[in-house]
């Protein structure tokens, strides 16, 4: 297991210093140009809501779908082959080529998936990508790292090197704009000899037959209507059913993936299409009698419909592949889909098709660093739950595997529920509320033992656990013994009744946030109740250990009953935990047990400003001042959207704020312990520590709203960062 995290954390190393920088560059051009983009739109929201309800009822009748389009496409003069499979789509697609030397291809990853150009060329056809990324990674004989910008780990200099040795032209290409003109140049020629042009499609219309290319070269029209013979691949789940249909799709598709209004090209074509047929180089017009186009339409299965029928993996089949997923998910940022990735796709949504497409084990080598912090949620334009679809491909991993010896040792930490095959890192972090457990009611001594030199070589060898990341120190007396032992504010003098939910690190690691917290609502009128609850689930759940995470999630629900019954509260200081409450949740409890939870649940600094903003003299009760301060939001939190209320109430109280705009910490939990992923948590953390430390800002109090980002900054800044809450609580 050891050398299979070396293994990981080694091609990781690589990336990180081969192809990252650019990596980088291009997703974070295509993020920011998103944020811009939809900004412009009046309905955001709501056209995402409709997107996936088209999708949502197209995959639902999809067999009627497929009939349609299927007859539709042959009465206007084409053929359909609904292929089973990838062996079988390139049969067909080899019998429709015949004894075609050459074929143009536009870029597809349904192509890609069935890897069409091997099997064309060992049938003898000459292949040529038109894409200019997919052409380039032609040249080199690599795969994709992107679904929409395949070369994107490319950087200029390597692409100059890659066209000077390959094609040795009179004059070296050097800028963008040289080897953008050869490219063209040259591709131009293999469009005119060409005898069949591919594409593949990015919608389809079953009432009409019409395909929706979007591109940004057009480069795909060329590979369409330049041939006489056209071949378009498509899977299955690409059909909608209208024309009008499209819409939602062609607004949000780009600016969902490279952060444009509309992309350079869009093309609407109803193939076969009435244009004559064309005969390159010669001014003789073609008779029509022998001019007519042939049109084959490649429907793919390969594992679809088989993912329609189940539950989990379904959602994936309303992917639009626009990329936003891979463009907003920092580790992605930072390495790219060479490691975020499998066979064929890549970014948050790749463990969802590998799975279905592939299988399991495809999607096993990346699915981890999926860390689960649902910031590519809110940037799909079809709403898929995609950090869900990970957990429960990472669930189902964990099922197939075998247990190793070391695992036994801690079959005590893990509930029967879960099978055995579990590795010991995983169910070491997913059991961290026991682990913290034990480790506070041992402390001091299990703190000291935990640092000695041969106990950290122990549990990076065994647990996977880095030896360069500073272990937590679990407290002696725990928030809940604290609270238990003092007299706090009495129900009868208080205006309400609120409940302090005691998250793991809380209560073993930190209790003096949760004091801090304590303290202020009692100071703004609240009497506190700490409930004898479970962790919230966020950990067993990080680690694909669904059942556990079900198990604790009804258990909590059970602990806060009596308090929901009584109108209280819920206030969590965790972001993740919360996120628990209002997202997860509803799919681990019954609808009224969610929902009861849910209304009731609020972040701490949430909670403060609402306390305050209805009695704004209760502000006098917290700290204030004139203090510099830098603050890092936590990523769930910011996907709640509660960010604002933390930098409100603290500017309301006299400080200087400055928000990060470094999006992710790269800590992620446990993440940033293992041994594989330390190198990308700490790499993706030097920006936030950057933003931090650059000249000017080295002053500000460093204030972080989540655990992880906590840890995070403390191991990149000499100054030790705090929880906002014990910021502004009264002494």
């Amino acid at each position: 297991m050891s050398t299979d995290r070396e293994r990981k954390a080694a091609h990781i190393r690589h990336l990180l210093e081969t192809e990252g920088d650019s990596v980088q560059e291009n997703t974070r051009v295509f993020n920011q140009g998103r944020y811009s983009s939809v900004e412009d739109l009046e309905d955001y929201e709501g056209l995402k809501t409709r997107a996936r309800a088209i999708k949502e009822d197209a995959i639902d009748r999809l067999p009627e779908l497929i009939d349609e389009l299927t007859e539709t496409v042959e009465e206007n003069g084409g053929t359909v082959y609904l292929a089973s499979d990838a062996e079988d789509a390139n049969r067909y697609i080899r019998e429709v080529a015949g004894d075609a030397e050459t074929l143009v291809k536009s870029k597809s990853m349904t192509s890609e998936e069935i890897d069409v150009n091997e099997s064309l060329e060992r049938a003898g056809v000459d292949v040529f990508e038109t894409d200019l990324g997919e052409f380039v990674l032609q040249i080199a004989d690599e795969s994709p790292s992107h679904i929409v910008g395949p070369a994107i780990h490319k950087s200029r200099e390597e692409i100059s090197a890659l066209f000077n040795e390959t094609f040795d032209p009179e004059e070296p290409l050097e800028t963008a704009e040289e080897l953008t003109m050869f490219a063209r140049e040259y591709l131009g020629e293999r469009v005119t000899e060409a005898d069949v042009g591919m594409t593949g499609a990015n919608f389809l219309v079953a009432e009409s037959g019409t395909m929706a290319l979007v591109t940004s070269e057009g480069n795909a029209r060329k590979c369409a209507v330049a041939p006489d013979t056209h071949v378009a691949i498509a899977g299955v789940e690409k059909i909608v059913p209208n024309f009008e249909d499209l819409q939602p799709f062609i607004e949000l598709i780009g600016r969902s993936g490279t952060g444009q209004d509309i992309t350079s090209y869009l093309s609407l074509l109803t193939p076969p299409v009435s244009t004559p047929t064309i005969e390159f180089g010669s001014d003789v017009p073609i008779p029509e009698s022998e001019g007519e186009r042939d049109f084959h339409l490649v429907l793919l299965d390969n594992g679809r419909m088989a993912m329609r029928e189940d539950p989990e993996l379904k959602e994936t089949l309303y992917c639009i592949r626009c990329g936003a997923c891979a463009n907003v998910c920092a580790n992605f940022q930072h390495v790219g889909g060479h490691a975020f990735g499998g066979e064929t796709y890549s970014g948050g949504i790749a463990t969802g098709w590998e799975a279905g497409v592939h299988g399991q084990e495809s999607a096993e080598e990346f699915n981890d660093l999926c860390t689960g912090c649902t910031r590519c949620v809110n940037q799909c334009p079809v709403k898929i739950d995609i950090p869900w679809i990970n957990e429960v491909v990472r669930d189902r991993i964990n099922r197939g595997e075998e247990p190793t010896e070391f695992e036994f040792l801690v079959e005590g930490l893990t509930p029967d529920a879960e099978p055995g095959g579990i590795d010991a890192q995983k169910r070491f972090f997913g059991n961290f509320g026991t682990v913290a457990k034990l480790g506070s009611a041992t402390a001091p001594v299990s703190n000291w033992l935990a640092e000695l030199p041969p106990t950290r070589w122990a549990m990076e060898r065994t647990l996977g656990i880095d030896r360069r990341r500073e272990l937590p120190t679990f407290a002696s007396e725990t928030l809940r013994e604290w609270f238990v032992a003092r007299d706090g504010l009495s129900p009868a003098d208080a205006d309400r009744e609120v409940v302090l939910y005691p998250d793991t690190y809380t209560d073993y690691v930190a209790p003096e946030r949760g004091r801090a917290a304590v303290r202020t609502l009692e100071a703004l009128g609240a009497s506190v109740v700490i409930p004898d609850v479970p962790e919230s689930g966020r950990a067993p759940l990080s680690q694909g250990m669904l059942a556990t995470a079900r198990e604790q999630a009804h258990e909590v629900y059970a602990g806060l009953a009596e308090h929901l019954d009584a109108g209280r509260d819920v206030v969590v200081i965790e972001p993740s935990d919360l996120a628990m409450f209002l997202n997860e949740y509803e799919r681990f409890l019954p609808e009224r047990s969610f929902d009861r939870l849910s209304e009731s649940s609020y972040e701490i600094l949430e909670y403060v400003y609402g306390l305050v903003s209805n009695d704004p003299e209760k502000t006098n009760a917290l700290t204030t001042g004139s203090e510099r301060v830098a603050y890092h939001s936590h990523c769930q939190q910011r996907t709640l959207g509660l960010e604002g209320y933390t930098t409100t109430l603290l500017e309301e109280l006299g400080h200087d704020v400055l928000t990060s705009t470094v999006e992710c910490c790269g800590m992620a939990g446990s993440f940033g312990y293992k041994e594989q992923y330390y190198e990308l948590a700490m790499d993706v953390g030097y920006e936030l520590q950057d933003e931090f430390e650059q000249s000017g800002e080295r002053d500000r109090t460093v204030l972080a709203s989540g655990t992880s980002c906590t840890d995070q900054l403390d191991a990149l800044l000499d100054r030790k960062p705090r929880h906002p809450i014990e910021f502004i609580a009264p002494e």
